[in-house]
């Protein structure tokens, strides 16, 4: 998926969905069902079961950036959470998949459950649980959300061929819409080119899933490469939580867009977009140029005061970025494939270099001016502290602190590796609140 100096040379009519695109392979799921309704197709089932999902529901109670209580406007009460980041992702997944010729309800799903499985506090908490984690595989939430779609959301069961006992398959999605939500198709230590990323999307007591999803994928289940689907649910999610990240940070009021005009507000912007979004060796003057084309644009925000003028505007901008970052990928992915469905493994989304520059600098103004304020530093700091005390606890006290469902696979545990692995699954089951009220209970209120 490496972007491209591609730009859109011509417009084409999205196809029709009724072209035969997804074969029986990608519709099967890994425990056989019957349908309970005729006249849905698989993924209209995926995606219903995702949505119902309590999983889902608990996102709600999951900061994406801006913490609820932290902005510096009263007025200004509702921040995004995991769950509105998700169905953002999601409609604008929707929207570009079935601009490509893929299944929408299919690309919607992934959508939905790609951060299912990130523990409370983001990913400041996804840090501390993976230091917790460490003598049991590691922690990431794409591997995690992987395991609570495949496993720990309770939806399906069957019966163990060695021992007769039930045991969970999840949600049991189709193979598609697993693939689809795998972002990084790879165990801990194997990313195809930085073996010291701390990205990866399986656990090895999770393989035996992963590698029936991946059983279609060109390699099989040794291949590092992304499905269209997976791709477009990718660049979905890097351009909600760019475009939407920044607008949380006006709305607080952790922002004016004005000091972007300033030569060292730039500069630090720049170190941030090459530190965390851009390869290493990118050329800070890229990241000009695609700072000074946002800020040449009429609609974009350059003040907002919370009335009602400023927030149409600012809607404005933010439909305008997501329109922008989009045809940018649908008609350089146009121009490189043709105008048939795209889908599976038959094609390559192409993201132009200047929209993954622009992309990017918006995540590093967010970064900058929202995650690196000094008072978010000191929160960050609480919440690790809460995580590593709760893990402990628990592993002191287990059972007793787990939920029924979680002490049940504590007991059926073979060894203390796997008890670890079900510790660190009850707490990234919490949300923040409740796991500031469990830590509580188990070790006392902090001062």
């Amino acid at each position: 998926m490496e972007g491209t100096h591609e730009t859109p040379t011509h417009k084409t009519a999205a196809p029709a969905y009724n072209a035969p695109a997804y074969d029986a392979a990608a519709a099967e799921r890994y425990a056989s069902e019957p349908d309970k309704r005729p006249g849905r197709t698989a993924f209209q089932r995926d995606r219903a079961r995702v949505l119902h999902s309590s999983a889902l529901r608990r996102l709600a109670g999951k900061t994406q950036v801006v913490t609820p209580g932290t902005t510096n406007r009263a007025w200004d009460a509702s921040p995004r959470t995991r769950l509105t980041h998700s169905l953002e992702c999601a409609q604008v997944g929707r929207e570009l998949g079935a601009a490509l010729g893929c299944d929408p309800d299919l690309v919607e799903t992934a959508c939905l459950a790609h951060d299912m499985g990130h523990p409370p506090f983001g990913h400041n908490g996804e840090q501390a649980l993976n230091e917790v984690a460490q003598d049991c595989g590691g922690f990431e939430g794409n591997a995690q959300s992987l395991r609570l779609l495949t496993r720990i959301e309770p939806k399906r069961f069957i019966r163990s061929a060695d021992t007769d006992e039930l045991v969970s398959v999840g949600l049991n999605l189709t193979r598609a819409a697993l693939d689809a939500a795998t972002k990084y198709p790879w165990p801990r230590g194997a990313h195809p080119t930085d073996p010291t990323s701390p990205k990866f999307g399986v656990y090895e007591d999770d393989r035996p899933v992963f590698d029936w999803i991946r059983k279609e994928s060109p390699g099989g289940g040794d291949s590092d490469r992304t499905c269209f689907e997976a791709q477009v649910m990718d660049w979905s999610d890097d351009v909600a939580y760019s475009v939407h990240d920044l607008e949380d940070g006006l709305h607080a009021g952790h922002l004016d867009p004005n000091m972007l005009h300033a030569e060292p507000e730039r500069q630090d912007v720049y170190a941030v977009a090459i530190g965390r979004y851009v390869p290493s060796d990118t050329d800070p003057e890229e990241l000009a140029a695609a700072l000074d084309r946002l800020l040449d644009q009429e609609w974009w925000p350059h003040g907002y005061d919370g009335t009602a003028v400023a927030q149409a505007r600012l809607k404005d901008a933010t439909s305008q970025l997501i329109g922008r970052f989009c045809l940018a990928a649908e008609g350089a992915t146009r121009a490189r494939h043709g105008s048939g469905r795209l889908t599976r493994y038959a094609a390559e989304l192409v993201v132009p270099r200047e929209a993954r520059h622009e992309c990017a600098v918006l995540k590093a103004v967010a970064d900058r001016y929202v995650m690196q304020r000094p008072q978010q530093e000191r929160l960050r700091a609480d919440q690790r502290i809460v995580v590593a005390e709760l893990a402990e606890a628990l592993t002191r006290r287990a059972p007793d602190g787990l939920d029924p469902q979680f002490r049940a696979l504590f007991d059926e545990a073979a060894d203390d590796r796997a008890r670890k692995r079900v510790i660190v699954d009850q707490i990234a089951s919490l949300t923040d609140a409740s796991a500031r009220e469990l830590h509580a209970r188990l070790t006392g209120p902090r001062p």
